[in-house]
């Protein structure tokens, strides 16, 4: 009942593909609709109505940690259960995944009623192919981002480093470094006390494919100095360990 016959997915052998269910009452949209997004790479699945729908959701709660979809194309008029009380019960089960509501109906009052209930995009018919593809992207693409795990804030004395945000304080001043400066200063808080090479940190830093002088590091070495010490002549910060290289701390 769920899956097109177009369709070579299912939604436990698709591995890595994103998985999307279109929900759609419409026979000709929703073979077009699973065609148009399976040439795009994408797992597709069907469902004809909104009971059929709720009833396969049902079996995958969120609390299990198990969803087999990343997006779902929702139909707002469906026959049995509408594309609306589908939304808030997936909402109200505070499962997070994308949806994408469908409608003939394009008034403002309409769309505003969409997202409130909780849809994250609304597209009304008729629309391209080409579009809803589009959409299909950018929603896949922003739940990706919301997802990937938060790095750490760094901290050490009087320097604090977001690497979410690319920031730098030092001594609740905010400071200007260049990527490389940056990429420095995280891998050195990242490992405080840890001694490194030049040859090292020219592999961490500037890559294995690197070609020039190894004193370079020293050079950047020099400058991140500039900008963390109080002294840059008697660092308390960046330190060299004669005969080894450098540790932070």
């Amino acid at each position: 009942m769920y899956t097109s016959e177009s369709t070579k997915y299912s939604a436990t052998d698709i591995g890595q593909t994103s998985r999307i269910l279109v929900v759609e009452d419409e026979e000709l949209i929703q073979e077009m609709l699973a065609v148009a997004l399976e040439e795009e790479g994408y797992g597709v699945i069907t469902a004809p109505d909104g009971r059929s729908a709720v009833e396969y959701l049902k079996s995958f709660e969120p609390s299990s940690g198990e969803f087999p979809f990343d997006l779902i194309i929702l139909d707002l008029m469906l026959p049995q259960i509408n594309g609306l009380d589908i939304c808030r019960l997936l909402r109200h089960q505070g499962n997070p995944v994308p949806i994408l509501m469908l409608s003939a109906k394009g008034s403002e009052t309409d769309r505003v009623l969409g997202l409130e209930v909780g849809a994250d995009d609304y597209l009304t018919k008729p629309f391209s192919m080409r579009e809803l593809v589009a959409r299909c992207r950018a929603l896949l693409r922003r739940q990706r981002l919301s997802t990937l795990p938060q790095l750490p804030v760094l901290k050490y004395k009087d320097v604090t480093l977001n690497p979410q945000e690319c920031r730098v304080l030092v001594r609740g001043q905010e400071v200007s470094l260049s990527p490389k400066e940056f990429r420095l200063l995280e891998l050195f808080m990242s490992y405080a006390r840890r001694v490194w090479s030049r040859e090292q940190l020219l592999d961490q830093v500037w890559g294995p494919d690197f070609v020039g002088d190894s004193k370079t590091v020293d050079v950047h070495i020099r400058w991140l100095r500039e900008k963390l010490e109080q002294d840059p002549s008697h660092p308390e910060y960046i330190v060299t360990v004669r005969g080894f290289g450098y540790r932070f701390g």
